[in-house]
């Protein structure tokens, strides 16, 4: 009886249509349009598949056909219907607007350069059905990260909503590039590994992507890297190997170990692959938050996450401003859309704390879209970074590095007026700052916020004067943080001391308060500058 049930069941199922047999099935997308002439979902294996595939060989997907055409359909979910302008009317139309011709027309004029991985044979036509796809392929691998509401929106006169894209992982959002670059690869050289050269964010997640889908990979790193970075590059399962003093160093070696044993040598570029995976943030930011106005991105020499993004929103709602932040110390996006090509001659920072902000422009893709695409690149001080990386942790607890809160440093800065009363979102893009480097942060920016000063004083060494100042102190509220006292290194006359005191107040007006006090009591009273 049980077995004549199955037969009849089975039976049902073969006679019902595709979209019907998927109808109650929770693997059903209507992202893929599905008939007797269109391939099959099963037939295109996924990165769960990949996940899935642990004891055996690894699926790599179709690598040299054209990915499957994307549902228009699928659109509605991205955001409000009225945003698509009524371009979408029937299943079965295409849907075509100018800015696809102009990515088509910024790409056909991109001169080939060389270059040292077999990806460079993928820098392609950049469509919005490869980023839709791109984002498919990777949803099993990187966080859908949360676009949430913040607190700093009364501060500064907008609705202010932040893509958290440090929750990822390795706490970066060169994730979603590296995953699907890591899946297109063929499988013969999935087998045989990739080697990278560099403590970056993208090595990091390489290091660990690659771990996840069973790909050998090798991380070469200078002898004067951080040693927590070697820590969690082992901790992901890539093997870790210290060479040379320089970066450059640990690159050549990268490059000849690549050479003698058959790995792919894997540098931050601007393909194609790469920037459809960075393009899926976009397509997360259009579908979270309704009605946006303005999306703000971090900018600088690695301007992948800018360009893709762009590409993708200006498809989806050619009115939203699109918006790039770099440092004003390292300009080099702005120097590079000036001189038409990326700058060389570009003095960049090696430091830890910019990260890819100070990096050198690496790609004609890359800035030709953002040429084209994004409507205002702007450049800030590295005070107003300290004091985004302040904000981000008093309102919404977020430890981030200047990378990450180089966006929100162009709306603490005042440096983009036009978005006051409007909708913006903010990509908060990477959140690797290692421990020392984050106290010395935020004491900065607490003495850039006005919240912790210092100032001394000259008294005379008698008792009770040492009270009669620490009562004014009590009587404003301010924190004493530290205070000493100097008797042999002075100026003044005998039997004086200088007090040198640091207090932590509430805000400005409360810093002036305290000074108007002190100058009121303590005439000679010197305020330490910043």
């Amino acid at each position: 009886m049980n077995f004549a049930a199955q037969f009849l069941y089975s039976r049902v199922l073969k006679n019902r249509s595709p979209r019907e047999r998927f109808r109650e099935d929770e693997d059903y997308d209507p992202f893929w349009q599905r008939d007797d002439n269109k391939i099959k979902k099963q037939d295109v294996p996924g990165l769960c598949d990949l996940h899935r595939c642990k004891d055996g060989l690894m699926r790599n997907g179709l690598i040299a056909q054209k990915p499957p055409s994307i549902n228009p359909e699928r659109l509605k979910d991205f955001g409000e219907e009225d945003y698509l302008n009524g371009d979408v009317k029937t299943w079965e139309m295409k849907i075509v607007s100018r800015n696809e011709e102009l990515l088509t027309d910024t790409l056909s004029h991109i001169p080939q350069s060389s270059s040292t991985t077999i990806l460079s044979s993928c820098n392609k036509l950049i469509r919005f059905e490869d980023i839709s796809a791109a984002a498919f392929k990777i949803q099993c691998g990187v966080q859908k990260t949360p676009c949430m509401y913040s607190r700093l929106s009364k501060q500064y006169g907008m609705d202010i909503y932040l893509k958290k894209e440090y929750l990822q992982y390795t706490g970066s959002v060169k994730e979603r590039g590296v995953l699907y670059l890591l899946t297109t690869l063929p499988q013969d050289q999935q087998r045989k590994g990739v080697i990278v050269a560099s403590d970056s964010n993208f090595s990091m997640a390489v290091a660990y992507h690659a771990s996840e889908l069973r790909i050998p990979v090798f991380v070469i790193m200078s002898t004067s890297t951080s040693p927590v970075r070697v820590k969690m590059c082992r901790e992901y399962g890539a093997m870790v190997i210290s060479y040379g003093t320089t970066a450059k160093d640990s690159q050549i070696h990268a490059r000849r170990l690549a050479q003698e044993n058959g790995y792919l040598y894997l540098e931050e570029e601007d393909s194609a692959v790469y920037l459809s995976g960075l393009g899926t943030v976009g397509l997360e930011v259009y579908e979270q938050v309704p009605k946006l106005d303005a999306v703000i991105f971090p900018a600088g020499g690695h301007c992948g996450l800018l360009a893709g993004s762009a590409a993708t929103l200006k498809y989806l709602n050619p009115h939203i401003s699109v918006i790039g932040v770099e440092s004003e110390s390292f300009p080099v996006l702005q120097h590079s859309l000036k001189a038409g090509h990326p700058a060389e001659d570009q003095a960049c920072n090696n430091h830890h704390f910019y990260g890819d902000v100070s990096g050198v422009c690496f790609g004609s893709n890359s800035l030709q879209l953002t040429g084209k695409l994004v409507d205002k690149v702007v450049a800030v001080r590295e005070e107003d970074i300290l004091i985004s990386m302040l904000r981000l942790l008093e309102y919404e607890r977020a430890t981030v590095d200047a990378e990450g809160a180089i966006g929100l440093a162009a709306l603490v800065a005042g440096k983009l007026p036009e978005l006051k009363g409007k909708r913006v979102a903010v990509v908060i893009c990477s959140g690797n700052l290692e421990l020392h480097l984050l106290q010395q942060c935020i004491a900065r920016a607490l003495t850039l916020d006005n919240t912790v000063c210092r100032f001394s004083l000259v008294i005379s060494d008698c008792p009770g004067d040492m009270s009669k100042l620490l009562e004014i102190l009590a009587r404003e509220e301010a924190r004493v943080l530290d205070i000493k006292q100097e008797r042999t290194f002075v100026t003044s006359e005998l039997f004086t001391v200088e007090v040198i005191c640091t207090v932590e107040t509430r805000d400005k007006i409360h810093t002036a308060q305290l000074r108007n006090a002190l100058l009121e009591r303590y005439p000679t009273t010197t305020w330490t500058q910043r």
